[in-house]
């Protein structure tokens, strides 16, 4: 099992707002992304990856006011983002909130967190349209669309059909140009540092520090603007 940064997540109230705070935060325009019928969103991206996390994206991500969800759709949103307290704060500025980890085997990745005591909720089967074709991904998204962790334990993606001979062929950054901004470093504090930590290494990812503190999720980015930290401020 390979487990490794997928891309980090960035709420905002709207996706007009959310690329007008990239703008004026990181000093890049993110480059177009989708929609989630599933679950009413959709987002824009751009490329952050570098050597050392090679996958690495950026995902902006609001829900879309004129999505109409299918009858089976689930209840909650992923990410939390139905949470009235994520919706407040969001409200105020888009905010990093979470991070997904790309893993090879997201069965054996989910049994590894049970077994820690954590249920990060089943794979659900998720696509849609890009400019190079269908994008398909597994994803975990737990049925009351909580994050865990105040955002800090990363969802688990597994990209292209769970049978593809390439399951990385189609994945976002392989359509992304450079940005002009990299992802630096990831770290995170927490009360329970120690169950997060031993959740990291369950399911072998390493790289991101982590301390006892208050919850934070905390990112750094190499930026035209220099560099810039993101934090999540526990919520």
């Amino acid at each position: 099992m390979k487990t490794q940064i997928d891309h980090l997540v960035v709420v905002a109230p709207t996706l007009e707002l959310g690329v007008q705070w990239c703008e004026a935060t990181l000093g890049i325009t993110p480059g177009p992304g989708g929609e989630h019928e599933q679950y009413g969103t959709h987002n824009r991206l751009f490329k952050i990856a570098t050597p050392a996390n090679p996958l690495a994206y950026f995902e902006i991500i609001a829900i879309n006011p004129e999505a109409k969800r299918p009858a089976n759709a689930p209840t909650k949103r992923w990410f939390d983002m139905d949470d009235a307290a994520l919706q407040a704060a969001v409200a105020i500025e888009p905010r990093l909130v979470h991070f997904v980890a790309n893993t090879s085997d997201i069965q054996a990745a989910r049994n590894a967190l049970k077994a820690q005591g954590i249920d990060r909720g089943p794979a659900v089967q998720a696509k849609r349209h890009s400019r190079r074709g269908v994008l398909q991904w597994q994803v975990t998204v737990r049925e009351d669309g909580q994050r865990l962790f105040n955002g800090a334990l990363p969802s688990l993606i597994q990209w292209g059909k769970p049978d593809a001979a390439e399951p990385l062929r189609l994945h976002p950054r392989n359509s992304l140009p450079r940005s002009g901004v990299t992802l630096q470093s990831i770290g995170v504090t927490h009360p329970t540092a120690d169950k997060l930590q031993a959740a990291f290494d369950a399911i072998g990812l390493t790289g991101i520090a982590v301390e006892v503190g208050p919850a934070n999720l905390r990112a750094t980015l190499h930026t035209p603007k220099g560099l810039v930290e993101l934090h999540s401020h526990g919520i």
